[in-house]
């Protein structure tokens, strides 16, 4: 947006200071708590004051004895992100809301180096908020009845991890939790271009997350708050581009070649600045392709609906070839409503989206009850119809947003194969033919862990269906029930033996024989 006045004179209010990523790293004491921002993908991810931090301590030892707190991930699953941190005596503790994107950071978990504490991902962003507010922490039903309400795990997921960051309260008769607020000391956000005043502006950015909580945050706990920034300009921003006020930020590092994203050079399709470009449906295998098919019966024409990570996220795909797309409004938790989202590492991203707006802002519009739908993921459906995606095989995987939209959403759809490694499918002729059984069973008789509750969502009036290749299940009252059988497909052979506890059965229909079919797009 141009500048009305581009005249205007600097305020004689001291702007952060210049330095360079060194030099922030230098501000950063031992045994801070640092609260980042950033999503997968390299989303304003403030990469070179991570690795100056990681160069310094490798060089110095110090700083030592960190708390890292991040509601996303924030990586690439080897060297960026969160993995500048994932070092012995480097972090002495992490409160992370999705852990996958640094399987060194799960690995210093697993051996007990680091206290490690999984949240909501949603839940921290906004419990960033409140601490900038100085309220008492946050309080919300999100994550009752999951493995962090208190009653289970309260979110500790070692045994090196002791602290109470979730307890449990009652209002009006109704039980809350009430995610406990913390001092931050260093807050570590990224910009697009700092103004002569200090204000820092995200306009060219894939994304504003929470980048503004973690400042507060930082700010209202008497800590400091450096910004990393592609550019300084030499005119002040519109007062409507300014998304980190200057009175919020301390010291400032501009490098020139900081990416947009880990795609590398600038798109302004996703910062909005250009049109979404065609969607064109991705190719997958005609196994995932029917699961989406099936899950995407479900879409209702006018839906606001918000899609999750893998098979679900393959829904979009449905809807593009099938002409849908313009029928519903897409959300997705980093901010984005509308425009083409991006898949694989890149989810969370969207090229020509309609609406921008904070990730606290879109959990509070999920919280509030706007999503009419959501497609998720699941490795673990249980006899109560709950689901775990958030530890795997004992492995610290983290819930991102799930919990915050699974309990948020009217309608919840979770997508998966039936069974999982080793399994071979053929789809053919409207039918399905097991090959080869899967090794492990999705379907079991408790989940490792809770991340979505099936009582809770009962009690809320959730309608909630299980989407697999070779089945459908309902949530229904006393449990779980097959209602929807593959053509080719015998629930005596193929789906009773596979499971760990036995569904409710009435009288399955057969599945719709037309999505069965080889083709991909």
């Amino acid at each position: 947006m141009n500048n009305p006045n581009p005249n205007r004179t600097r305020t004689r209010t001291a702007a952060p200071r210049l330095c360079t990523p060194a030099e922030l790293a230098a501000l950063v004491p031992d045994g801070a708590t640092v609260a980042i921002t950033g999503a997968g993908g390299g989303v304003i991810e403030a990469d070179a004051v991570f690795a100056a931090l990681e160069q310094r301590f490798l060089t110095e030892a110090s700083p030592a004895g960190l708390t890292l707190v991040h509601a996303l991930g924030v990586g690439d699953r080897r060297s960026r992100g969160t993995n500048a941190f994932a070092h012995p005596k480097l972090v002495r503790k992490v409160i992370g809301g999705h852990w996958t994107w640094s399987p060194e950071m799960t690995r210093l978990a697993a051996d007990e180096e680091i206290e490690a504490y999984v949240l909501p991902g949603g839940v921290i962003s906004l419990l960033l908020r409140e601490i900038g507010a100085r309220r008492p922490g946050l309080v919300t039903t999100t994550g009752l009845g999951t493995f962090v309400d208190p009653r289970q795990s309260g979110g500790r997921a070692n045994a090196s991890a002791i602290d109470t960051l979730v307890e449990l309260v009652a209002f009006d008769g109704r039980e809350y939790l009430r995610y406990r607020p913390f001092p931050v000391d260093v807050g570590i956000v990224r910009g697009t271009a700092v103004d002569p005043n200090g204000n820092i502006t995200l306009a060219g950015e894939a994304a504003q997350l929470d980048a503004l909580a973690v400042a507060q945050a930082a700010k209202a706990s008497g800590g400091i708050v450096l910004a990393q920034v592609q550019r300084s300009r030499e005119t002040p921003l519109h007062p409507q581009d300014v998304h980190l006020p200057r009175f919020l930020v301390d010291a400032v590092a501009v490098v020139p070649g900081q990416e947009q994203t880990y795609l590398g050079a600038h798109d302004p399709a996703l910062c909005g600045d250009a049109p979404a470009p065609a969607y064109e449906p991705a190719a997958a295998s005609p196994v995932r392709r029917l699961i989406a098919r099936r899950a995407a019966e479900e879409v209702r024409t006018g839906d606001v609906m918000n899609l999750g990570f893998g098979i679900s996220s393959e829904v979009v795909d449905v809807l593009a070839e099938r002409g849908r797309l313009a029928e519903v409004t897409i959300c997705i938790e980093q901010g984005h409503t509308g425009g083409t989202p991006l898949s694989g590492d890149m989810f969370g991203v969207c090229g020509g989206p309609e609406i921008t707006v904070p990730s606290t802002t879109q959990f509070d519009f999920f919280t509030g009850g706007v999503l009419d739908a959501t497609y998720l993921g699941m490795a673990e459906v249980d006899a109560a119809g709950s689901v775990n995606v958030s530890r795997i095989g004992g492995g610290i995987i983290g819930p991102g947003g799930f919990i915050d939209i699974s309990q948020s959403a009217r309608r919840v759809v979770f997508c998966g194969q039936f069974t999982a490694k080793g399994t071979r499918l053929t789809v053919a002729d409207g039918s399905l033919r097991v090959e080869r059984e899967g090794e492990v069973g999705k379907f079991v008789a408790a989940v490792d862990e809770v991340t979505f509750s099936g009582p809770q969502a009962l009690a809320r009036g959730q309608e909630v269906l299980y989407v697999t290749e070779r089945a459908v299940f309902r949530l229904v009252p006393g449990g779980v029930e097959l209602t929807e059988v593959a053509p080719g497909i015998s629930v005596e052979r193929d789906i009773l033996p596979h499971m760990g506890f036995t569904p409710i059965v009435r009288d399955p229909k057969v599945m719709d024989p037309a999505l069965f079919t080889t083709s991909t797009r």
